[in-house]
């Protein structure tokens, strides 16, 4: 892709993330999210790859749809109220709507369909952003609407979301799926705290877009796409391997690495609200992706390919780890000791 052309639509992508995350009107926040979806299409479809044009078609649709959905709802709730504010959402028709929309940009069960399809067909850097930079400026208008919100919807997608996420990576070999599925899940806990303390939601999904924003940048250096090709890549780069380990048990949320910090604040939170068996049940549920990123930390470290290969050695020198996959690889694994300041500021 020409270098001008791809900074265009990295451009336009903060320009679009900016309007939305800034906006009180609903037309403004719907057209950020127009800005988001027009910008991120040529980057989803640059390879010109089958896969890679029908990954597009298909996010195009669904991300249309959902716009228009978004503007249905904020054009009633005007109508009835006469109020075009973001926080004004006070017509149940309209948060209802509303809530389908967000679900259906996020990949929320179930309007899910559209996402592991979509992250596969990508590149791996767009599968990144795709995950974390685009899932922001629908996170922000849930925020601002969550006090409008229904709670038992938004718990039974996130109950679903959580077990579907989990149930669906179990068989999966190739890598960007997986993590797909690792998203829906996450949102599944973001969204079922998402009313009672919306900074939380914010906080996890920021430790969120560390841990998975390491994992992409390391796969995008090992070059693995599939299990098969990750068990090769230890011969490589051993220690990248080992702190690849490190963050996908950080985001399974095992207790001494930084993704443990969001679930073990969800669940003091739903504890707090007498959701008790909410909180169970999703812990539970987290059980099913730990099985998976287990398998990855397993794929990506233990197991060594039977016999040597023929080809020659990629030495470590030609690709130099990025500065950034170590901030983050270090962002992803060591934060837990700061839960004191990380709670200050929620």
């Amino acid at each position: 892709m020409n270098p001008y052309a791809k900074l265009t639509f990295s451009l336009s992508l903060m320009l679009g993330t900016t309007i939305t995350i800034s906006s009180n009107h609903w037309m403004a926040a719907w057209t950020g999210l127009e800005i988001n979806t027009l910008a991120i299409i040529p980057l989803i479809s640059k390879s010109h790859h089958p896969r890679a044009i029908e990954a597009a078609i298909k996010y195009f649709l669904v991300q249309a749809a959902a716009s228009t959905l978004l503007l249905f709802s904020s054009m009633i709730n005007a109508w009835h109220t006469g109020q075009w504010d973001i926080t004004q959402l006070n017509h149940p028709t309209s948060s209802l709507l509303l809530t389908t929309a967000i679900a259906m940009k996020l990949g929320l069960v179930p309007f899910h369909f559209w996402f592991p399809e979509v992250l596969q067909g990508s590149p791996l850097t767009t599968a990144m952003l795709l995950s974390t930079v685009m899932k922001f400026p629908p996170i922000t208008i849930l925020l601002l609407t969550s006090h409008s919100l229904n709670p038992t919807l938004l718990a039974t997608m996130a109950i679903a979301s959580a077990a579907l996420g989990g149930w669906m990576g179990l068989n999966q070999t190739q890598i960007r799926k997986i993590l797909a599925f690792s998203s829906i899940s996450h949102l599944g806990w973001m969204s079922i705290v998402l009313i009672y303390n919306p900074k939380l939601t914010l906080a996890t999904f920021y430790i969120y877009c560390t841990m998975t924003g390491a994992i992409f940048l390391t796969l995008n250096t090992t070059k693995s796409f599939k299990l098969s090709t990750m068990m090769t890549s230890w011969t490589k780069t051993p220690v990248l391997n080992t702190t690849l380990m490190m963050t996908l048990l950080s985001l399974a949320g095992l207790p001494p690495l930084t993704g443990f910090l969001p679930k073990w604040l969800i669940i003091q939170e739903l504890s707090k609200q007498e959701m008790t068996a909410p909180a169970t049940i999703i812990a539970i549920l987290s059980l099913l992706s730990l099985f998976f990123y287990l398998r990855l930390a397993y794929y990506s470290t233990i197991t060594l390919p039977p016999n040597p290969t023929n080809l020659m050695k990629q030495w470590h020198a030609n690709k130099p780890v990025s500065t950034l996959i170590a901030a983050l690889s270090s962002m992803s694994t060591l934060l837990l000791p700061l839960s004191p300041m990380i709670l200050a500021l929620i």
